[in-house]
């Protein structure tokens, strides 16, 4: 099952009995909040879920597998999450 925003933004809502506009607009400016930290270069910490931060990859030389042909990639920026000691035990049933 595939879980979306505007699923955690109903169901949000629904058990905390709170507008669906306000619930929306509360979760986007935490998403927005949380994305422009991250391009800014800070880490998130949520105690009890993970933390997300940038993990940078230097540009280098790589290879088409099917051509062998070489390609140029640049430096690029990808985001990293580190699940908490508590979510790995939630998700293995521990």
């Amino acid at each position: 099952m595939i879980v979306n925003k505007s699923d955690i933004i109903n169901l949000v809502s629904e058990k905390n009995s709170l507008s669906l506009a306000d619930t929306e607009y509360s979760i986007k400016k935490l998403i927005d909040y949380m994305g422009s930290n991250l391009y800014s270069g800070n880490r998130i910490e949520i105690r009890g879920f993970g933390t997300f931060c940038l993990h940078t990859h230097k540009s280098r030389i790589a290879r088409n597998p099917k051509t062998g042909e070489k390609i140029a990639l640049e430096r690029r920026n990808t985001v990293h999450f580190k699940p908490s000691k508590e979510l790995k035990s939630r998700v293995n049933n521990i």
